[in-house]
């Protein structure tokens, strides 16, 4: 499976809970490919309005590009949603991220496992 397919079923999987926890939710076409697609979904119901930037890894860190961060968070700022960094880490699962808990790593923005599990949430306490 590649990358990007990879991706596309975090995506997708992502999307799924949204949906089977009362949200609306969209997979944003393109993203991650073409210019101007600066987040992978936008969720939402009354009150709450997220963009996400999925991720997953099988190792414990995950690396993402610093001009990527910079788009998403123009775009949330642009739509008035609050910008979410969500990674899967193969056998730990789901974490929902602020991009201010990102590590700076010089080139790229760091998400490690401890550093999820420390300052990330889980689904149902970041959006429940």
């Amino acid at each position: 499976m590649s990358n990007k397919e990879k991706g596309s079923k975090a995506e997708r999987e992502l999307y799924q809970m949204f949906i089977e926890n009362g949200y609306r939710a969209v997979r944003v076409a393109g993203s991650g490919m073409a210019e101007n697609t600066s987040c992978d979904l936008i969720a939402g119901k009354k009150g709450k309005k997220f963009s996400i930037e999925v991720k997953s890894s099988k190792k414990p860190a995950k690396y993402i590009d610093k001009k990527q961060i910079e788009e998403f968070l123009i775009f949330s700022e642009i739509f008035g949603l609050k910008p979410i960094v969500a990674v899967r880490f193969n056998r730990h699962g789901w974490f929902f991220l602020k991009p201010k808990h990102l590590e700076d790593s010089g080139k790229f923005w760091k998400i490690s496992l401890d550093k999820a599990r420390k300052k990330g949430k889980r689904f149902g306490q970041m959006f429940g």
